[in-house]
């Protein structure tokens, strides 16, 4: 590993966190993901190989620490790596505020719903199995249609048909719904421009945007224009 050959602490913690994903891969620790793929679903367009690689330096460095659980690789983050936290809440909530232009090349339905489904307020949904469908009509077909599904206390997303009759079905285009996710626009003000629409019973439509949310960072206030 290369190293910026300084004394200076900023120095020496970046030699460990400045390579590319790095931290991108500690905040996925952070927000819960404990096995390999679902470390990859937090990182969709980053390499398994890659992936790996990352994982070992941070467990050379004493960041992450490798189990097995039941013969399957278990990564949890240190007391080290927890200590990020605040570093990684930081990143984001300067991103929110100073970087806020999205090109296309930002945009990643897996990676949006993944980041949806983990953050699923589960006790404001009905007690049954319920659904909700999204359609983006600014995607490819194969990752056009995703299902949000909520049962037993659990939320889990599905690119493939649950089975389950949606509750109702949110229909936008990819940016659109992101932008929302991020708190760059609300939910209200999305449905007024027409930029979400939701297709259901008018007692679920109501409900939809306290269901889904927002992601933690979409509270940070932005500067003033």
């Amino acid at each position: 590993m290369t190293t910026y050959g300084q004394f200076c602490p900023v120095a020496k913690a970046m030699d460990v966190l400045d390579e590319r994903w790095t931290l991108l891969v500690v905040r996925e620790l952070l927000a819960g993901s404990t096995h390999f793929n679902e470390l990859r679903r937090g990182n969709p367009r980053m390499s398994p190989a890659l992936l790996a690689k990352r994982l070992r330096t941070l467990e050379r460095a004493g960041v992450v620490r490798r189990t097995e659980d039941a013969g399957r690789p278990t990564y949890r983050l240190t007391r080290a790596g927890e200590e990020l936290r605040p570093v990684v809440d930081a990143l984001g909530a300067w991103g929110v505020r100073w970087i806020s232009e999205l090109g296309d090349e930002d945009l990643d339905p897996h990676l949006l719903f993944w980041d949806v489904r983990r953050t699923v307020p589960v006790a404001a949904w009905p007690p049954g199995p319920t659904a909700v469908e999204f359609h983006l009509d600014d995607v490819g077909r194969d990752v056009a249609r995703w299902w949000l599904v909520v049962r037993s206390g659990d939320a889990d997303l599905c690119d493939v048909d649950p089975g389950i009759e949606p509750a109702v079905v949110v229909r936008s285009g990819l940016r659109a719904l992101t932008r929302v996710w991020r708190g760059d626009v609300s939910w209200d003000g999305a449905l007024r421009a027409g930029d979400v629409e939701l297709v259901g019973p008018a007692a679920v439509r109501r409900e939809v945007p306290r269901w889904i949310g927002q992601s933690d960072l979409a509270s940070v206030p932005r500067p003033a224009a």
